[in-house]
């Protein structure tokens, strides 16, 4: 009995001796380990910036939705979520189409945990544990996707409608990161639903009821390529910008924008988000404070007339579908591209595409919107080129302003055939420079490429191949804007495709646009640079930054307003440029110009140039169409190129393919005539923006005045 007794002694001695280690020496640290928290800042997304046209009319917006949301806490358990999924599931409606095989597997072995446990045997697992190459990890991830292998399709089946909505209502409260909200649904909410979680939100923790937003294009499907996408709660960022993204404290699930405008201008649209910090112990969340209100996106205004744009459209759309029913004349025809542009300052004032395509669900064609092949799709453009080729013999010393050349068949080699002017098979017409625009010479443009490429034009002679001629052609051509990136603030741009120049034909093919391909905005740039007296400016689409307002559809302050960006001016003279704009004049003036017929009674005096380029389809031959030019000749305004693929494969009676002169005429001539309107009914917005800017100097002139008289 002393002995039993001492050994209770000690034993509580010790005792004594560690529960005074425990309060007296570490009883500070252990009370600040059991009352210690954590802080963790929440950042909530805000809805997009809007984005306008030049004149205020909102292209996108934003529409308030009615919202479900789910935030989980770092030790929220599986069983926990399926428990409010359950919940949930009995208030709302959530449709199932979403759910994988893989969700369902997992749902199932959740539910199923001791069926799911038998589908691998313990030799199977001992087996996997004694491979030394497979770490705990790795062999658990393996007897897990063995469990899901061998779910049979009939335990599959046994799953209900309600299983399959508890499963999609689950795998949205799993998306993302615990403590930041996910949206669970956001489209279709009705007021019954969203009514009767709020009211039901105590027994079912981590749901809430907010307002969410979503994404709307006001005008359908107008230039709906050119504005892009936005990612959904789900997408998150996008796989290959996900490391850029983090980097500029983004959150996986975070809406971007996914293409061009959308996308360029991420930054600007996306907004400031709400931070909220939450104090958390233990996993749970004690307190939520506010540190940083969330204010929505800044807004973008394009440069674009978007009444002009879908007019664009709208006349790309008749002029297309009066070819497309004559299939046998225009077999491959299926697209129209259109650009127009201030050659002064860059700015787009419309891009358009229309596309004839064949719905795939419906089987029926339909026009879709194709004005991303404006910047993205290049083709042989034909004899638009002339002028840069005209120019072109200027710079290097080959050609003066009003030489006289001989247009006649071009024959390399005795056994070579001949190469002519569209209008001039077998004779000899001397012309200029001027009269070779007009009526669009080939056999001038010929005889300017032999010269560059080192020798005059003898007919039957050899000419050998100078890949110096391709080099100079085309660093000349580059400074007009062809067979280089436009610069278009858009992502995605096509700078074209070379020839590879292996005989001396195709070095004739390029002075005519036969042989290297370009895009219509490429065309658009080209043009202007001739318009505006050789500067090549800087396309763009974006306008100015605007803060956002609280009020409906109104703009606020100017925070940043593009200017313009003058990428060169091309190495000719100021006459030399000047005979070549007569030379376009004269293509839409002159009896013989081959748009004279479109613009000869056109009020706003145009200039301009056609072109008609062979290619291939199929092996077949077809035609591409194009026209450019600009208006008022003395003065600039408006600059545009159209492009027609495939526009005919022999001209005929039936099919006339000239669909890129109407398409032409009816896009200028509706320019006008809306400028005439808003200077008539309503005022002309730009000269209302220039009074509003002169008043602005006058006001800065004379407080200067003021502060100097002081």
């Amino acid at each position: 009995m002393n002995l039993l007794f001492f050994a209770v002694f000690l034993l509580f001695s010790l005792l004594v001796l560690r529960l005074g280690l425990v309060q007296i020496v570490n009883g500070e640290s252990y009370k600040k380990e059991v009352e210690r928290t954590e802080d963790v800042v929440v950042k909530t997304s805000v809805p997009r910036g809007k984005i306008f046209d030049r004149y205020g009319n909102v292209i996108v917006d934003n529409i308030p939705l009615n919202a479900i949301t789910y935030t989980r806490t770092n030790n929220t358990s599986t069983e926990e979520m399926l428990d409010v999924a359950s919940k949930l599931s009995d208030f709302i409606e959530k449709d199932p189409k979403e759910v994988t095989e893989r969700d369902k597997k997992d749902y199932w072995i959740i539910k199923n945990k001791e069926e799911a446990e038998e589908k691998v045997s313990e030799e199977e697992i001992k087996k996997l544990q004694n491979n030394e190459d497979l770490s705990e990890e790795e062999v658990n991830a393996k007897v897990y996707k063995m469990r899901l292998d061998r779910i049979t399709e009939k335990e599959l089946s046994s799953l209900t409608d309600k299983d399959l909505e508890v499963i999609a209502i689950y795998r949205e409260f799993t998306t993302g990161y615990a403590l930041n909200p996910q949206i669970v649904k956001n489209e279709g909410v009705t007021p019954e639903e969203f009514a009767v979680v709020s009211e039901h939100l105590s027994e079912l923790p981590g749901v809430n009821t907010t307002t969410d937003w979503k994404r709307s294009y006001m005008f359908d499907d107008t230039l709906r390529t050119i504005l892009g996408n936005v990612s959904s709660a789900r997408e998150g960022l996008p796989k290959d910008l996900v490391d850029s993204y983090l980097a500029r404290d983004y959150n996986r699930n975070d809406r971007v924008g996914k293409s061009y405008v959308e996308l360029e201008y991420e930054e600007v649209l996306q907004g400031q988000k709400e931070q909220i910090k939450n104090v958390t112990k233990g996993g749970s969340v004690l307190e939520s404070l506010l540190i940083q209100e969330g204010q929505r996106g800044k807004d973008a205004v394009l440069t674009i007339d978007m009444e002009l744009q879908r007019e664009v459209e709208k006349i790309i759309e008749e002029e297309l579908m009066k070819q497309v029913v004559n299939r046998s004349e225009s077999p491959d025809l299926d697209r129209a591209y259109v650009v127009m542009m201030d050659p002064n300052t860059g700015e787009i004032l419309a891009m358009a595409g229309k596309q004839y395509v064949k719905d795939p669900e419906t089987g029926k064609y339909e026009m879709r919107d194709a004005a991303l092949g404006t910047f993205t799709t290049t083709y042989e453009v034909g004899s638009v080129v002339k002028g840069a080729t005209v120019l072109t013999g200027y710079m290097t010393g080959n050609l003066t302003p009003g030489q006289v050349l001989v247009d006649e068949p071009i024959i390399i080699g005795k056994q070579g055939t001949p190469k002519t002017s569209w209008f001039n098979r077998y004779g000899s017409i001397p012309m200029s420079d001027l009269y070779a625009l007009e009526k669009s010479s080939n056999s001038y443009m010929f005889k300017i490429a032999m010269k560059i490429n080192g020798r005059e034009y003898v007919p039957r002679a050899n000419m050998p191949v100078n890949p110096q001629a391709i080099k100079t052609f085309r660093n000349h051509f580059s400074q007009f804007g062809l067979g280089v990136s436009t610069g278009i603030d858009l992502p995605g741009e096509a700078s074209g495709i070379e020839g590879n120049l292996t005989n001396p034909g195709l070095l004739l093919d390029f002075a005519i646009g036969q042989f290297d391909t370009y895009s219509t905005m490429q065309l658009a740039q080209y043009v202007s640079t001739i318009a505006n007296d050789g500067y090549r400016v800087q396309p763009h689409i974006m306008k100015e930054i605007r803060e956002p307002t609280d009020e409906k559809d109104r703009l606020g302050p100017i925070l940043y307003e593009k200017e313009t960006n003058v990428l060169n001016r091309i190495e000719a003279t100021q006459s030399q440029i000047e005979h070549v704009q007569k030379g376009f004049y004269r293509v839409y003036h002159s009896p013989e110009g081959t748009a004279y017929a479109q613009f000869k009674d056109a009020p706003y005096n145009a200039a301009g140039k056609s072109g008609t380029a062979e290619t291939y389809i199929d092996g077949k031959l077809s035609y591409n169409t194009t026209l450019i030019g600009y208006a008022p000749f003395d003065q600039p305004e408006v600059a545009y190129a159209t492009l027609v693929p495939a526009s005919h494969v022999q001209a005929s009676g039936v099919a006339d393919p000239y669909v890129n002169k109407y398409i032409s005429q009816r896009v200028m001539d509706k320019y006008f005539e809306l400028k005439k309107e808003r200077a008539e009914e309503m005022g002309d917005p730009t000269s209302v923006n220039k009074k509003i800017e002169n008043a602005d100097e006058a006001e800065k002139r004379q407080e200067e005045d003021r502060q100097e008289n002081n």
